[in-house]
């Protein structure tokens, strides 16, 4: 730890005044190109466009399921509530954290990204304003904090941006993973709350046509949660794909771990199918006492320039293609609810326990 940090932590006081409120509007996330533009254009002075300010952009990973979402609530563990109260405690003065997307409750992050104007003022002379933490810094000292709350958000990247860089208009681009684990058996401990449970087997190939019924520009309403304000229904759908992917947490087997040492292809000889599971999937084979069959796991990868409210679009999508992948529903079924366009023709709502928001692309400076 350097020094600046060291005296950064030593002499902050534990004691700090409530957090100021968000001054983002409670609209979605989520808006057009044209509606972004007007937002950003009506959005006040930032502070950061004072002498002394800094602004930094970071990059957080957080368990979903350990907050009530991630937008500041009061009376309840928020995302954006913990990292301000890092902050308060890094640098001693109350903070206000804006994010890219909001997430609900239970949704994860591997990567969001939320900016923050910082304003360094000397300990030992207060009132002195003295030259910005370096991002590296500023990574440390929070996470510091945040490692001694309850651990379960870090901040992955800092990077100092311009005052008028927002983290929330100037993304270009949001990509959502979400898990199934498909198989009879329970959901493996290190399993809960981290994907979708689905006990039937589920086709792979019908799953992948359904996805380009909906991918492209097209009207989404009826993947529309009753709440949402955006203007449009209209989004454009840049990627939607199911891949099948090794279960995690995956230890390798025996025979894997001598496949592996021989450089031996499992599938060599063989016609292997798009839809035939990946060689470490046991679910059939004996393994012997103690040890788990693993699921089969499925990965839905949707990627936007903007969804509609709260992700609820992308737990619909997922919801049509779980029945898709179970024969509940057939491919021409997912063009008919495309066309309804009422949220009463898709499938239940995949819950947010799989849904995991993987990256937001900025054009950096």
């Amino acid at each position: 730890m350097t020094e600046n940090l060291k005296h950064s932590l030593d002499s902050i006081s534990s004691s700090h005044s409530p957090h100021r409120p968000s001054k983002i509007s409670k609209t979605t996330d989520d808006l057009s190109d044209d509606e972004q533009q007007q937002q950003q254009q009506q959005q006040p002075e930032s502070m950061s466009q004072r002498p002394g300010i800094q602004r930094y952009l970071l990059a957080i990973e957080y368990i979903g399921t350990r907050f009530s979402g991630s937008q500041q609530q009061s009376n309840c563990r928020t995302v954006v509530g913990v990292l301000e109260e890092a902050f308060h405690k890094f640098i001693g003065q109350p903070v206000s954290m804006f994010c890219s997307s909001r997430t609900d409750a239970g949704v994860h992050a591997l990567s969001n990204v939320c900016h923050v104007d910082v304003e360094r003022i000397s300990k030992r002379k207060p009132g002195e304003v003295l030259e910005p933490h370096e991002p590296a810094v500023v990574k440390r000292a929070v996470n510091h904090f945040l490692q001694k709350n309850e651990g379960d958000v870090m901040v992955i990247d800092v990077r100092s941006v311009p005052a008028n860089f927002h983290a929330r208009y100037k993304a270009q681009e949001r990509t959502y993973f979400y898990r199934l684990l498909s198989g009879a058996e329970p959901l493996s401990t290190f399993e809960k709350d981290r994907a979708w449970h689905v006990p039937e087997e589920l086709n792979l190939r019908a799953m992948q046509e359904a996805c380009k019924v909906l991918v492209g520009h097209h009207d989404f309403s009826s993947f529309r949660a009753a709440g949402c304000q955006a203007k449009s229904p209209i989004r454009t759908l840049d990627e939607l794909n199911v891949s099948e992917v090794v279960s995690t947490p995956c230890f390798p087997s025996i025979m894997e771990r001598k496949q592996n040492n021989l450089g031996e292809d499992p599938h060599a000889g063989t016609n292997k199918s798009e839809t035939d599971p990946p060689p470490s999937f046991n679910g059939g084979a004996d393994l012997g006492f103690g040890l788990r069959k693993k699921h089969r796991c499925f990965v839905v990868t949707a990627r936007a320039r903007a969804f509609l409210y709260h992700q609820v679009e992308v737990r619909l999508l997922v919801g049509v293609l779980k029945a898709v992948g179970t024969g509940d529903l057939k491919v021409p079924d997912v063009e008919r609810i495309l066309n309804a366009k009422t949220v009463t023709a898709a499938s239940p709502m995949a819950p947010a326990c799989g849904l995991y928001l993987g990256h937001v692309k900025y054009d950096l400076p």
